[in-house]
C-alpha cells in the first residue's frame, strides 16, 4: 500500500514538472515580443512638467450645469484630484492648476519610474483621473449634480532645462489664466444681459484689457481686481508644514498668489531649491477652509483614531494574555 502511494506521488510529482518545463519553455518561445517594446527615458538634470488637460471637457460643463464663467466647485474638485497626484509622488514641488488643467513639476534629480516618459504620463493622467471621479461626491453631493458620465485627461511631459525656463512656463499658464478669465467673465456677463453668443462675440472682437475692463465696470459694475484670485490667478500646491492645534502637519497646501513676480519665489524657495526649507511653520490663515485642506485634515483625524483604537486593543490583548 505504501510503495503504491510513493509511486502515484513519484507520477505526479513528475508530471508537474515536466508541465512546469512546458510552461517555462512556451513563456521563453513567445517573450522575443518584448523586444518590440520601446522605452523613452527623459532627460537627466533637467525639470520634467507633467501637464494635465480635460478632453471635450467643453461638453462635459455643459452637461454636468457647471457656472459660466467660472464653477468654484468645478475648480475645487480639480484641486482635490491635483492634491492626490501630489500626495503620490514626493517629488513634485510644485502644482498648478487653472480651468480643466494641472500642470506638475518634477525635480531635475527626480529618478520616479527611472524617468520613463510614457510611465510617468500615462500613471499621472489615470490618477488624477480615478481621484477627480472619486471626489465627485463630496464636492457636488449638495448640489444633487450627478456624474453623467465620466471624464477624461490627456497629458504630456515636457522638459525644461533652466530654473529661469520653468519659471517662464508657470509664468505662461498664469498669464493664460488672465486673458480667458477677463475674456470669459466679459463675454458671459454680455450674454446674460440679452446678447446672444454670437453678438457677444462681435462685441468683444478686436477689444484690448482696458476696453474689457471698461466695459465690465460701466455696464455691470464689476471691478475685476475684485474678483476671486482663485479665478484670477489660478491654484497653486505646495506641500508645506503648517501648525494644527499646536503640531506641525506636512500638508498640499492651496495658494492663490502671482508667481510671475519675484516676490513668490523668494517667499518660497524650497521650489527651485529643497534645501532651501525653512523651519517656519506656514501660516494657513482663510485656506484653513479651503477643501483640500479640510480634506487633509479629515484623513488624518480619522487615522489617529484608528491607531488609538488599534493601540488600545493591543493593550487589551497584552492585559488578557498577562
Amino acid at each position: 500500500m505504501l510503495s503504491s502511494c510513493r509511486k502515484a506521488l513519484y507520477t505526479l510529482a513528475k508530471h508537474s514538472a515536466r508541465s512546469f518545463q512546458s510552461s517555462a519553455m512556451a513563456l521563453s518561445r513567445f517573450e522575443y515580443v518584448k523586444q518590440f517594446e520601446q522605452e523613452e527615458k527623459l532627460l537627466p538634470n533637467c525639470w520634467v512638467v507633467v501637464r494635465i488637460d480635460g478632453k471635450g471637457f467643453h461638453r462635459f460643463c455643459n452637461v454636468h450645469t457647471f457656472t459660466k464663467p467660472n464653477d468654484l466647485d468645478a475648480l475645487q474638485l480639480m484641486n482635490l484630484a491635483g492634491m492626490t497626484v501630489m500626495q503620490e509622488f514626493n517629488e513634485i514641488a510644485i502644482g498648478y492648476g487653472q480651468s480643466d488643467e494641472y500642470s506638475f513639476v518634477f525635480r531635475r534629480e527626480a529618478s520616479v519610474y527611472q524617468r520613463r516618459r510614457d510611465k510617468l504620463v500615462s500613471y499621472v493622467a489615470s490618477l488624477f483621473t480615478s481621484a477627480y471621479m472619486f471626489h465627485w461626491k463630496r464636492i457636488f453631493d449638495a448640489r444633487s449634480v450627478t456624474m453623467r458620465y465620466p471624464p477624461s485627461f490627456d497629458a504630456r511631459a515636457v522638459l525644461y532645462p533652466t530654473d529661469e525656463n520653468l519659471r517662464d512656463y508657470l509664468s505662461w499658464r498664469q498669464a493664460d489664466v488672465h486673458v480667458n478669465n477677463l475674456y470669459n467673465t466679459t463675454f458671459w456677463n454680455l450674454v446674460a444681459s440679452g446678447l446672444s453668443n454670437s453678438d457677444a462675440e462681435k462685441r468683444l472682437q478686436g477689444t484690448l484689457a482696458s476696453d474689457k475692463n471698461e466695459i465690465l465696470f460701466s455696464q455691470f459694475g464689476i471691478n475685476y481686481n475684485n474678483e476671486p484670485l482663485i479665478y484670477r490667478k489660478g491654484t497653486i500646491l505646495l506641500p508645506k508644514s503648517v501648525c494644527i492645534a499646536g503640531k506641525k502637519q506636512k500638508l498640499i497646501v492651496p495658494i492663490f498668489d502671482d508667481l510671475i513676480g519675484d516676490a513668490f519665489w523668494v517667499k518660497h524657495p524650497e521650489i527651485l531649491d529643497k534645501k532651501a526649507k525653512s523651519d517656519d511653520a506656514f501660516e494657513l490663515g482663510e485656506d484653513l477652509s479651503q477643501p483640500v485642506v479640510r480634506y487633509q485634515l479629515e484623513v488624518h483625524t480619522l487615522r489617529k483614531a484608528g491607531m488609538k483604537k488599534l493601540e488600545t486593543s493591543m493593550s487589551t490583548l497584552q492585559t488578557d494574555a498577562s
